[in-house]
């Protein structure tokens, strides 16, 4: 068990994390939820009840959709795209392991079961970190729009408006200004953290370039 927890802690951490600021969401979000209700003379509801209403799920799904797409942009751009000085790109000339086409190197006992297979499943799986997150990014979008459609009907009932559904929902400003919210920040997050990894360390992070290598020098090693 100590030895399972040592080589998986950085997950696990994060993971804990993640459980801890989705149940302090949920709780903030139900007493935020039923100050709302009350102000317009509705019943509160219970914690369970909030768990499945709109309000919640939009909430967690339109930050999970911004969260998929910056990792699946950031995967998928920085196979082609380069910056000098950062470690979070490749060197600016030459290929690297990452680059290098499996179907040219002799199979060893222990690859992953696609690179033997080879063919379309070779190819997908070559690809597959980028489209798992866009996946991901593609399902958390759809359950945004359902999610937020059934918010947003709630609060058009309750000035005396009508419901709409997910694509008339997803036509409307509050959709995308609720997405776009997200997605710069997401954005401007990558965007400094690659040019400040140019000229800050962190002594220890696969993250960051050793603290005695120039900032001119792309890449980790």
């Amino acid at each position: 068990m100590r030895r399972i927890l040592y080589e998986n802690s950085l997950s696990l951490v994060f993971l804990a994390l993640f459980i801890l600021s989705l149940v302090g969401q949920s709780l903030t979000g139900h007493l935020q939820y039923n100050e709302e209700r009350q102000e317009h003379g509705q019943p509160s509801v219970s914690y369970g009840q909030y768990l499945r209403t709109g309000h919640f799920w939009e909430a967690v799904t339109e930050n999970w959709e911004s969260e998929f797409l910056q990792m699946g942009i950031y995967v998928l751009l920085t196979a082609f795209l380069r910056q000098k000085g950062s470690p979070e790109s490749k060197k600016l000339e030459g290929e690297e392991a990452v680059d290098r086409d499996p179907r040219h190197v002799a199979p060893h006992a222990d690859v992953p079961w696609p690179v033997r297979y080879g063919g379309i499943i070779l190819t997908l799986y070559a690809h597959s970190l980028t489209l798992a997150l866009l996946l991901l990014f593609g399902v958390c979008f759809v359950l945004h729009a359902v999610s937020g459609a059934r918010q947003y009907s709630a609060e058009q009932l309750a000035h005396g408006g009508a419901p709409d559904s997910a694509l008339g929902y997803m036509g409307t400003a509050t959709f995308w200004f609720e997405s776009l919210q997200n997605w710069q920040s997401e954005f401007l997050s990558l965007a400094v953290m690659i040019v400040l990894a140019i000229f800050l360390r962190q002594r220890g992070s696969p993250e960051s370039k050793p603290v005695d290598h120039p900032h001119r020098e792309t890449g980790r090693e």
